[in-house]
């Protein structure tokens, strides 16, 4: 990625985040949809994928892991809710923890180039 030198590892792993958090959303939509299997992605895996190949999607396709419940439902829908939710709040907030970093960043640089 071009961003690289300024942002390191935080800019691909922003995206990775915004990526795992759409399919937690999807997830968490399709708790009463019969036959529905829960995915989520090994994001440490997906990052280091990410990392090396410059390609975050390609990084997501490679590392989507259905989930596995802990109890069977008996319409085959492998959601439970309340592992949905703690994993969407758990990423939401490594999310805002990664774009505090990033403004923060843009800020220095920012600072830096008004000569401040």
């Amino acid at each position: 990625m071009a961003d690289d030198a300024l942002f390191g590892i935080h800019g691909t792993a922003l995206a990775l985040r915004s990526q795992r958090m759409a399919m937690l959303a999807s997830n968490i939509a399709n708790a009463a949809t019969p036959g529905f299997k829960a995915r989520d992605i090994d994001f440490a895996k997906a990052l280091d994928s990410a990392s090396q190949t410059g390609s975050v999607d390609r990084a997501v396709d490679g590392h989507v892991q259905y989930r596995v419940p802990v109890q069977a439902s008996a319409d085959g829908n492998t959601v439970e809710l309340a592992t949905e939710q703690t994993q969407f709040a758990e990423n939401a907030i490594a999310y805002k923890a990664t774009l505090n970093f990033l403004q923060g960043r843009i800020s220095t640089v920012m600072q830096a180039l008004k000569g401040e």
